[in-house]
C-alpha cells in the first residue's frame, strides 16, 4: 500500500508541475497579448474546487492527466460571429502562435533552470562517460566478441555517425536493439568497418554489443562490521586490482562471489595515492560478499553561474536532438517502441527518482520536461503543435481555414490522440508482464 501511494504521490508532484509550467506558459503570453483566459485547469472532466479572480476560474478538475487553459473564442471560428478586443481570433496569427508555443517553451525553460541549478549544487558523473570510446573489456559469447572487435580498439563511428565518448555509444547502440549495426574502430592506426547484430536486453529492449569500457569501481557505502570495513575499505576508494589483476564494475562481483575466505589482495586509489590492503570475503548465501555498495568511478561537477547555464543549454540541446532523432528512428524502425514510456512506467520511475532524493526528482522531472516540450510541439492535432501547424498554413496562404476543415483535423487529431494513448497504456502493461505473456498480445 505505501508503494502505491507513493507512486501516486510521485506521479502527481511530476506531473502537477510539468502541467502547471506548461499551462502557464499558454496564459502567461495570452495575458501578455490581451487575450482572455477564462478558465485555468490542473486536470480535466468535472471542477472540484478552486476560485475566480479576475475574468478567470482557477480549479482543480476530476481526472489528474492533464490541465488545460480556456481562453476566450479558443476554436471558435463560426463567420459572423461577434469577436470582443480580447478575444482570440481577434488577435493576429503571429500572436496567437506564440500563445500556442509558450507551454512548451516553458517545459523547455524548466528543463533548462533545472539542470542548470544541479550543475550549479553539483552531480556525480561516471568517469567513463566522457572518455574516448576505447574497448576495455568484451563480454564472452557477445556480439562484439562473435565480430572480432578487440580490446584496444577505438570506436571511431556507429552506422556513420561519429562517436566521440563512451555517452555517445551507449546512446547509439541502445537505441537499435536487435538490429544490424555497422560499426567502424581505428585498430593499429587504421580504420576497420565491423559489421555485427546487436541484441534486446532487459525489458525496455535496449540494444545490447557486448563491448564495455574499462570502468574502474568506487565504493559508495561500506556496512559496519562488514570484511570490507574490517580490510580498512572506505568510501570514494577506487579498486584499481585484486591479487596484481585490473578488475573493472561488471567484474568485481563475479570475483567476491567465487572466493569466499579466500584472502585477496586489494589495490585502492585513495586520495591520490595507491593504497594496499587484504580483504578477505565472507560466505553469504553461498558466495563471498564483502559488504559494500558499488557504483562506477565518478567525479563530482560543479559550475558556476554562467559555465552552469551554458552547459546546461548544451545537455538539453544534445538531448533534444537524441529525443528528435528518436522519434524519427522509430517511424522508420530503427527504434523500439518497447522503449517508450507510458504514464505508468513514469509513475513508476518518478516513484524511484522521489526516494533517490531531490536532486535525482529534479532530474527526473528536466528529463520529462524537455520530453514533453518537444513532443508537443509534434504536428498531431490535439498537440499545441497541431494548432501551430494550422497557423503555419494559415499564413502560407494566408487565408483562414473554414470550420468545416478545421472540425476535420481535430477529429483526426483525436482519433490519433486516443489511438496512442491507448497504444503506450497498453505497452506499459505488457512490459509488466511476467516474461513471455507479451506474445499473447496483437504486438
Amino acid at each position: 500500500m505505501g508503494t502505491i501511494l507513493g507512486t501516486i504521490l510521485a506521479f502527481v508532484i511530476v506531473f502537477g508541475i510539468l502541467v502547471f509550467v506548461h499551462e502557464f506558459g499558454h496564459f502567461f503570453m495570452a495575458k501578455l497579448v490581451g487575450i482572455r483566459v477564462e478558465t485555468f485547469s490542473f486536470g480535466y472532466g468535472k471542477r472540484l474546487f478552486g476560485f475566480t479572480k479576475g475574468e478567470t476560474d482557477y480549479r482543480v478538475s476530476l481526472i489528474p492527466m492533464g490541465g488545460y487553459v480556456k481562453l476566450l473564442g479558443e476554436g471558435m471560428f463560426e463567420p459572423g460571429r461577434p469577436i470582443a478586443s480580447d478575444d482570440m481570433m481577434a488577435k493576429n496569427r503571429g500572436q496567437r502562435l506564440l500563445v500556442m508555443a509558450m507551454g512548451s517553451v516553458m517545459n523547455i525553460v524548466l528543463a533548462v533552470v533545472l539542470v542548470a541549478v544541479i550543475n550549479i549544487v553539483g552531480a556525480p558523473t561516471a568517469v567513463y562517460q566522457d572518455e574516448k570510446p576505447v574497448i576495455g573489456w568484451i563480454d564472452k559469447d557477445s556480439p562484439a566478441a562473435r565480430a572480432d572487435l578487440r580490446i584496444g580498439d577505438e570506436i571511431a563511428r556507429i552506422n556513420g555517425r561519429p562517436v566521440k565518448t563512451w555517452s555517445d555509444v551507449e546512446l547509439a547502440v541502445g537505441a537499435r536493439p536487435d538490429k544490424q549495426i555497422r560499426v567502424d574502430v581505428v585498430r593499429d592506426g587504421e580504420t576497420i568497418p565491423v559489421e555485427l547484430r546487436t541484441e534486446s536486453v532487459t525489458r525496455y529492449s535496449f540494444g545490447y554489443a557486448g563491448f564495455r569500457a574499462r570502468i574502474l569501481t568506487q565504493i559508495q557505502m561500506v556496512k559496519p562490521n562488514s570484511p570490507a570495513e574490517k580490510a580498512g575499505l572506505r568510501p570514494g576508494d577506487v579498486i584499481l586490482e585484486i591479487d596484481g589483476q585490473p578488475v573493472f564494475f561488471y567484474q568485481l562481483t563475479q570475483v567476491l562471489e567465487r572466493s569466499p575466505g579466500k584472502a585477496l589482495g586489494f589495490t585502492v586509489e585513495r586520495g591520490g595515492r595507491d593504497v594496499t590492503l587484504t580483504v578477505t570475503p565472507r560466505l553469504e548465501g553461498g558466495v563471498g560478499k564483502i559488504g559494500i555498495a558499488q557504483i562506477p568511478q565518478s567525479v563530482l561537477k560543479r559550475y558556476g553561474l554562467p559555465g552552469a547555464l551554458g552547459q546546461s543549454i548544451r545537455e538539453n540541446a544534445q538531448n533534444a536532438f537524441l529525443i528528435v532523432r528518436f522519434i524519427r528512428d522509430l517511424f522508420v524502425g530503427e527504434a523500439s517502441v518497447k522503449q517508450i514510456a507510458g504514464p505508468i512506467e513514469i509513475a513508476d520511475f518518478s516513484y524511484t527518482a522521489l526516494r533517490l532524493g531531490f536532486m535525482a526528482l529534479m532530474s527526473w522531472i528536466a528529463i520529462i520536461s524537455l520530453q514533453l516540450g518537444i513532443l508537443n510541439l509534434l504536428p498531431i492535432p490535439v498537440f499545441d503543435g497541431g494548432q501551430i501547424f494550422v497557423l503555419l498554413i494559415e499564413t502560407v496562404f494566408r487565408r483562414d481555414l473554414g470550420p468545416k476543415a478545421r472540425n476535420i483535423w481535430m477529429q483526426i487529431g483525436f482519433v490519433i490522440f486516443v489511438f496512442l494513448l491507448g497504444f503506450i497504456i497498453l505497452n506499459d502493461i505488457v512490459k509488466g508482464l511476467p516474461h513471455g505473456w507479451g506474445s499473447v498480445l496483437p504486438f
